[in-house]
């Protein structure tokens, strides 16, 4: 029996949710956005909230819509879960250090891989470091508020993010990603608490008796 494929926005996620990994703590006034969010990075040890999803894949002209939570713990690890409109979790992404697991609760499957730059390009691993150093990753743009990132470096698929700061403590409200192909992922921040002592416990997983276990290997 083979596993059953798992939606691409997800994979262009794993690239969003690195970037957002690396940023989150007060800044002071008077910056710039581009400096906030560098400044962001000085004491940041967790993170936990909630987000908004929207993926559009140009080529099938259909857009689908997420809900769901996420916990990061710098500097390599992260577990967030996707929601359907019942607030039942269908899907659930597990990242501690180099390994991934993705567990499909619907499908009842789990799929086990490693996380690093052969399996998934540059992006998730240059995104983990890239905004403590903007200038020297991007170059950057702003215009009405929000900063546009162009990777100088190859970055995977990644073409461009662009971000819409907030001022709150945590200093992204928005981002979006745009691939090669012109498909975009928009993922959307709230309720963002940081340093609040995360603990180790949160990204331990079991998969349930009656799932199957599946290594994964992306395309």
């Amino acid at each position: 029996m083979r596993a059953r494929p798992v939606h691409r926005g997800f994979f262009l996620t794993l690239c969003c949710f690195a970037l957002f990994c690396a940023g989150a703590s007060g800044t002071r006034g008077g910056d710039t956005a581009e400096e906030k969010i560098q400044k962001a990075y000085e004491n940041i040890k967790d993170i936990k909230g909630e987000f908004v999803q929207k993926s559009h894949i140009r080529d099938l002209k259909r857009t689908d819509a997420f809900k769901g939570s996420f916990v990061i713990k710098m500097p390599s690890q992260m577990r967030w879960q996707y929601y359907d409109e019942k607030k039942r979790h269908f899907t659930e992404v597990l990242i501690t250090h180099d390994e991934l697991l993705i567990y499909q609760k619907d499908e009842k499957q789990v799929l086990k891989g490693k996380f690093d730059s052969q399996s998934y390009g540059q992006a998730p691993i240059a995104l983990l470091t890239g905004f403590a150093h903007i200038d020297r990753e991007f170059t950057v743009t702003e215009k009405n508020g929000k900063l546009l990132l162009k990777p100088r470096k190859g970055m995977g698929s990644v073409v461009s993010i662009e971000i819409t700061p907030s001022d709150s403590e945590f200093p992204i409200g928005s981002l979006t990603i745009i691939d090669k192909r012109s498909n975009t992922i928009s993922i959307t921040f709230k309720d963002v608490h940081i340093n609040s002592g995360v603990k180790e416990s949160v990204f331990s997983f079991s998969p349930p008796q009656d799932v199957s276990v599946y290594e994964h290997r992306p395309q």
